[in-house]
């Protein structure tokens, strides 16, 4: 067979995709997971019952602007990795930047404390728990973006476990936020990044074998 019919051939009745129709469909699934892990978190744990009242205060803000910020630019590194040729770069900067200016909070409010309490500052009343909560509710998300990026076509399969782990990390993180009771900026900074840290390091391991296309 003369590789032009073959062409002809293979081309026939092929109608061409529409990349606006895969984006919704990509954000459908993607809203789908972080549905889920409010709903798991709502069945699972519920709401602060002093949500309404912390809202006044500015570090209850800083959390939330802390973990809306990590899950906004988790989903822009996932979307370069996830493409060939896409520089990360910029988004892993941004997510260096924002982790240490949480620190650097958390380290002036330590300072800043008396001595005796520097150590609940840190700690709070939720340690033990923090994180591995996190990992639970990034879970569906993870699933969401597992779902998406084996539809793209990444090529560093570790890097875009990774990213896809830390970016459902953050997602947690900022679900969590809405039953954590836990305000200071030294306790948000490491225990919320640790809960971040256990999917990344699952989608890292993962990566290769899950991401293979």
């Amino acid at each position: 067979m003369k590789t032009d019919r073959l062409v002809t051939l293979l081309s026939t009745g092929v109608e061409p995709i529409d990349p606006r129709r895969l984006g919704r469909g990509r954000a459908m699934v993607l809203a789908g997971g972080i549905l889920a892990s409010f709903v798991l978190c709502l069945v699972l744990l519920g709401i602060n019952p002093r949500l309404r009242a912390e809202t006044a205060e500015g570090s209850f803000w800083l959390k939330e602007a802390y973990c809306t910020a990590l899950t906004v630019l988790g989903f822009i590194a996932v979307s370069h990795l996830s493409r060939p040729g896409r520089s990360s770069r910029r988004a892993i900067v941004g997510i260096g930047g924002v982790l240490a200016a949480m620190w650097v909070c958390g380290l002036i409010g330590v300072l800043s404390a008396p001595p005796a309490e520097r150590v609940h500052l840190v700690m709070g009343s939720t340690a033990a728990v923090c994180p591995l909560l996190i990992a639970l509710l990034s879970v569906p998300v993870w699933l969401s973006y597992l779902g998406v990026m084996r539809g793209l076509a990444p090529t560093r399969l570790r890097w875009a476990g990774a990213g896809g782990g830390f970016a459902a990390g953050a997602t947690g993180a900022l679900v969590y936020s809405l039953h954590c009771p836990e305000l200071a900026a030294p306790f948000v900074g490491l225990w919320y990044l640790l809960g971040m840290a256990i999917p990344t390091g699952v989608g890292a391991a993962l990566g290769p074998r899950l991401l293979r296309w």
